[in-house]
């Protein structure tokens, strides 16, 4: 394996920015300035390179989950990873304040590698931008942000009883699901998946900040991104999403909590209600322009 230090940071006499046009963030390439020509030296493909044949080494393919030590080793690279690792810069404009566009923000999203056992990539959220919540079927997910302050919010699922439904109580009321008659509740009720899931974890994390990791079942295998200002996170992902071996990406959206549990445990219980694709979880996807990865075979 190889890697072409090419890239967002290269050494031609030109740099690489990422900026908003027409709501889309893209790369682009501007005049270099003297005061920019120290960026030439933040350009580092080795922590990259590790951090590839370190997934090639834990990563088995579907069905399989790391053992801790090797959740450890890819910890221990990511948490030493930063922007210049993948040819980004804090400094660029895409995460400067100025860079706010008008209208709904959008998402976007570049794939450094991916193969049947997993993926390396990057997604990049303007700020107030949202990843709606969303679950990892089956999938161990490390995320780590590079630049940027984000609030996070995740769940599990719970074994509970009544955890595949909402007890037949709040079925009869209209505030927990939408319309003005107990009919047209129940009705929805079983067209719909709701599970119950609990709250693992809320709060806001800034860049740099420790790799989270998410698994199959724990970890908070669903979870929300809201972008405070301009992110950047990096995401490797085993195995990777895939429609043909049933590991689709679904959403959810949180509904009141009132009846069926105990009472004690409501502040960090919810339902979650299957949804389809919300329109703000639209992104684009760029060209990866930092260094590359090559694989090569070796007889």
């Amino acid at each position: 394996m190889m890697m072409n230090g090419g890239g967002l940071l290269d050494q031609r006499k030109d740099i690489v920015k990422m900026k908003h046009a027409n709501n889309k963030v893209r790369y682009v390439r501007k005049p270099i300035k003297k005061k920019y020509r120290s960026y030439k030296k933040t350009k580092d493909p080795k922590v990259l390179r590790e951090l590839f044949d370190s997934c090639r080494e834990v990563f088995k393919g579907p069905g399989t989950v790391p053992p801790d030590s090797d959740v450890d080793k890819l910890c221990s690279i990511l948490d030493k990873m930063r922007p210049k690792h993948v040819g980004l810069s804090k400094n660029m404009h895409f995460f400067k304040p100025e860079s706010a566009v008008k209208g709904a923000p959008r998402l976007a999203y570049t794939t450094i590698y991916q193969c049947h056992e997993f993926s390396i990539c990057i997604f990049f959220l303007p700020a107030n931008a949202v990843i709606p919540l969303h679950n990892h079927p089956g999938m161990t997910v490390f995320s780590k942000l590079l630049v940027g302050k984000m609030h996070i919010k995740s769940y599990d699922w719970v074994d509970h009883p009544n955890s595949q439904h909402p007890p037949s109580s709040q079925c009869k009321n209209p505030s927990f699901l939408p319309g003005n008659s107990d009919s047209y509740s129940c009705i929805h009720m079983v067209l719909v998946s709701v599970r119950l899931a609990r709250l693992e974890a809320d709060g806001v994390l800034k860049a740099p900040c420790e790799t989270w990791v998410l698994y199959p079942t724990t970890g908070g295998n669903i979870h929300e991104f809201r972008a405070i200002t301009p992110c950047a996170v990096l995401d490797v992902l085993g195995p990777p999403y895939s429609k043909e071996d049933d590991r689709d990406c679904s959403y959810y959206k949180e509904l009141p909590l009132s009846h069926g549990v105990n009472e004690q445990e409501t502040d960090n219980l919810r339902w979650l209600e299957e949804i389809g694709v919300p329109e703000n979880s639209k992104m684009d996807r760029i060209e990866y322009l930092g260094p590359r990865l090559i694989e090569t075979t070796f007889l």
